[in-house]
């Protein structure tokens, strides 16, 4: 009779786990001794610095990698610092327009050419066609609404009585909170602080404006310099706290997201013309309005937060061409998406991101190739953030219709497969 080892061994052969976890045993062995800090580490950037990381690399893989190090990398290091460590060299991302794009907003108004930074087929075109549909319509109304970037510690405390005597002697010096923002950063104010208390932990949400900056280091020097005096000053001391709780929503998509605002909160919208509708996008409002209404039951029921067709795909291009944070698409990339057919056969379409994380100053925004593509929207620099921000909702707009109607036509596999695969060569 096989023994209880022997059949839990015959269970992982029969659904193939036996071999691959044996596999890992022989490859754990094989590491087992590991050299620490075998990498030459270096926090600033220069040229002997890199040089010792690519002879490193050499000498361990035997890989030249001749066009990440090559005449295509970068060579003026300095205006790398703050952006990168252990640099080795440039990635190149192939980086196409779209437009023109014409938009209406409180801050913009004109027509724009816009850089998308990709590498996945089909996906300039489709925004490109979106963009020429909104063009010939008259142009989208991009609007931002509001705007506020979060920091949110978390207090441990012994009993819920001592976080209450903390909390009552916090939140009346919101004011002073202020002034500390204020000689902290030039550009950051404090809007507001809330709390949210889970039994004797206590979580403080102080929300910032941050000029043209996304904000994300800003908030957090501002919130340590906040909570250096709260820990120096509290009549109650917390046992531990950490400057982030994780409820910030930074970099992640969350319930929170359209109760509040995270960064920018961006509407934009259209009214496209039957004839607009049948001769660029090939489709009609009525096809367009049933497939959202359908694809919205079919969001809810896959649990997404926010309801829209392929906002990511557009706002990561345009975030990589433009040097914004990508990991930020995690929370920007939530939206909301609504189409509804018009008596006359036209078409109202809107979009509404409510955590647009951007910039035109700060972070890869004055990186060359980054500096030029805003340059090329005449959005780089101090004053630009919101003009930005509204024409990243725009093109997201562009973007939400040209999917739309590839899909109610049926024509978005023959588009990827005519546009996103690569050619045989015979």
């Amino acid at each position: 009779m096989a023994s209880s080892a022997e059949k839990t061994r015959n269970r992982l052969k029969n659904i193939g786990s036996f071999d691959i976890i044996e596999k890992l045993k022989e490859n754990l062995n094989k590491n087992s001794d590991t050299e620490k800090d075998r990498l030459p580490i270096e926090l600033k950037i220069t040229e002997e610095g890199t040089t010792e990381r690519r002879n490193f690399i050499y000498s361990e893989t035997g890989k030249t990698l001749p066009l990440l190090y090559g005449e295509h990398s970068f060579n003026n290091l300095n205006t790398l610092e703050g952006n990168i460590e252990n640099f080795i060299g440039m990635s190149m991302i192939p980086t196409g327009v779209i437009g023109p794009l014409r938009v209406t907003g409180t801050d913009d108004n004109g027509d724009f050419y816009i850089p998308l930074a990709t590498s996945e087929g089909a996906l300039v075109a489709s925004y490109h066609r979106g963009a020429k549909a909104c063009y010939l319509a008259g142009g989208a109304t991009s609007i931002c609404l509001v705007e506020g970037v979060q920091r949110s510690p978390v207090f441990k405390f012994n009993t819920i009585v001592e976080l209450g005597s903390f909390l009552s002697w916090v939140l009346p010096l919101t004011d002073h909170f202020r002034h500390i923002t204020e000689n902290t950063s030039r550009y950051a104010k404090l809007i507001d602080l809330k709390a949210n208390i889970e039994g004797n932990h206590l979580i403080l949400i102080f929300e910032y404006s941050t000029g043209d900056a996304a904000g994300q280091n800003m908030v957090t020097l501002c919130t340590d310099e906040i909570c250096q005096y709260i820990l120096e000053h509290a009549p109650v001391k917390p046992e531990f706290w950490f400057i982030e709780s994780n409820y910030s929503g930074d970099k992640k998509a969350t319930a929170y997201s359209f109760s509040n605002v995270r960064g920018k909160k961006v509407t934009a919208e259209i009214i496209l013309p039957e004839s607009i509708i049948t001769s660029v996008l090939k489709t009609t409002a009525r096809a367009m309005a049933e497939y959202w209404r359908t694809s919205t039951v079919g969001v809810i029921q896959s649990g997404a937060i926010g309801a829209q067709g392929h906002i990511a795909n557009g706002l990561t291009a345009l975030f990589i061409a433009t040097g914004q944070d990508v990991a930020c698409i995690s929370e920007a990339a939530v939206g909301i998406t609504r189409m509804e057919e018009k008596e006359d056969g036209a078409l109202y379409a809107s979009v509404t991101l409510p955590n647009l994380i951007v910039g035109t100053v700060g972070g890869g925004t004055a990186l060359p190739t980054q500096k030029e593509c805003l340059e090329l929207m005449d959005c780089a620099g101090e004053g630009k953030a919101r003009k930005f921000a509204e024409i990243c909702g725009a093109v997201v707009l562009a973007g939400e219709l040209s999917i739309a109607a590839a899909l109610s036509s049926g024509h978005f596999t023959g588009a990827h497969k005519k546009l996103g695969r690569k050619k045989v060569k015979s």
